[in-house]
């Protein structure tokens, strides 16, 4: 069985393709069949998540595309920017994980919040779309194709001072 266990930035040549969805992007460790047929073992860093056209190395050599496999989500669109940053508040108030598109936020299917979001005045519809949702503010960021790749994240403080009202103005 092929082991995939390098990620590279670039390859000249892809031997193979392996399409996954999200659930099983995020693993660390996982067993899946290539687009040929072959079963490969994946094994990256713990925390590391493949994202659609990520390129994998495995112990013989040859080189492997990731595609994001199309998988049922729902696609969110809103009246305003307003209305649709009402939404991600909330979808974000719930620790749900979203993709974040131009006019649109889109999630897992999860009949609970297509309910929520739709009381807020949402337009919600079911898709079989790649599901890319955001890493996190402290998660380094991922690419979208189409922008600069440039995502400055805020520095996590190392020491936070708390001010209390019986301090001293200094």
């Amino acid at each position: 069985m092929l082991t995939l266990n390098t990620k590279l930035e670039k390859a000249d040549q892809i031997d193979g393709e392996l399409i996954l969805p999200y659930d099983q992007r995020e693993k660390s460790r996982l067993r899946a069949t290539m687009v040929s047929g072959e079963d490969v073992a994946v094994f990256t860093v713990r925390g590391t998540i493949l994202r659609d056209g990520d390129i994998l190395r495995g112990d013989d050599g040859r080189i492997v595309k990731i595609t994001a496999a199309k998988e049922p989500t729902y696609r969110v669109e809103a009246l305003s920017p307003h209305q649709l940053l009402r939404c991600a508040f909330h979808l974000g108030n719930r620790h749900t994980q979203a993709q974040i598109g131009n006019g649109f936020l889109r999630i897992r299917k999860d009949a609970v919040l297509k309910e929520m979001l739709e009381g807020l005045g949402a337009k919600v519809e079911e898709e079989l779309a790649a599901f890319e949702p955001e890493s996190g503010a402290y998660g380094g960021g991922h690419h979208h194709h189409g922008d600069d790749g440039h995502h400055p994240l805020a520095p996590i403080p190392l020491r936070q001072k708390i001010h209390r009202p019986s301090d001293k103005a200094e």
